[in-house]
């Protein structure tokens, strides 16, 4: 079977064509998200809330993120792997590069890191030693004691422009995709439009390239907050499988994300 690399994102993108991505953490799960049709994964530091029972992503470590990148790596080898670089993880240029190793030897095709613009200079030097990186804007989680909580970012035209000029330097930088989150749907569609890499949306609107959800989201299990983006697809569907179909559908037609979501 054939493996899924950047290039194919880029070609999606080129085409117009959407594309979903879910979280993953386990080997099970990873294996039939990929088996019905996701080709790319996220083992996300989000595992800090759904999996440990934190209350934000903060506590999660690089070896937390080892371990399930290496059991998402065994139920989907195939599957686009992008990893989280946790908390205080990539805070200077030598620990980004012991760190993404790590990460990279176990399984994962991308690092993934939250991008505020003294990040930058560390993603043009993980591109230049081989690393394709992922960076990440908007709602940035790791963030949350600055940001005062998970709140809609880029809704006013000075903090836009500022997102909109992240985005550009992140894709000068050298990083080959781009997760944005929690942002209004037409500054999405601004930040798609400019840049080459694909775009990743979470609560960001449908005119994204790509589209992400936490896995507990899609299957109604998330206990506690429930973002506002997040749609419970196995309720409509009845079973996991069925789920992860639908929201692949939806996702690659525009339905979803809707005005409600």
């Amino acid at each position: 079977m054939q493996s899924i690399m950047i290039s194919h994102l880029e070609k999606w993108k080129k085409k117009g064509k959407k594309f979903a991505a879910l979280t993953a953490y386990d080997f099970t799960f990873a294996k039939l998200f990929f088996n019905e049709g996701i080709k790319v994964l996220l083992v996300g530091d989000s595992l800090g809330m759904t999996i440990q029972g934190h209350n934000s992503t903060l506590p999660v470590t690089i070896d937390d993120i080892a371990y399930h990148t290496a059991a998402v790596y065994r139920g989907a080898p195939n599957a686009l792997i992008i990893s989280d670089l946790p908390f205080m993880t990539y805070s200077t240029p030598k620990m980004s590069f012991k760190n993404a190793a790590k990460l990279m030897r176990i399984g994962a095709n991308v690092v993934k890191l939250e991008s505020n613009p003294w990040v930058i200079e560390t993603i043009s030097m993980l591109s230049e030693r081989s690393v394709p990186v992922c960076g990440h804007i908007g709602l940035t989680p790791q963030s949350v004691n600055i940001l005062s909580g998970y709140k809609l970012q880029g809704s006013n035209e000075k903090h836009a422009n500022l997102l909109l000029k992240n985005a550009k330097a992140i894709e000068s930088a050298g990083a080959k995709l781009l997760v944005l989150e929690y942002v209004p749907s037409k500054l999405a569609k601004v930040i798609t439009d400019t840049l080459n890499i694909p775009v990743i949306g979470i609560g960001a609107g449908n005119y994204t390239d790509g589209q992400i959800l936490v896995m507990h989201d899609i299957l109604g299990i998330t206990d506690g907050y429930i973002p506002k983006f997040a749609k419970n697809f196995l309720s409509e569907t009845g079973n996991i499988r069925s789920a992860v179909r639908q929201y692949i559908s939806e996702v690659e037609s525009g339905i979803y994300p809707d005005s409600e979501y």
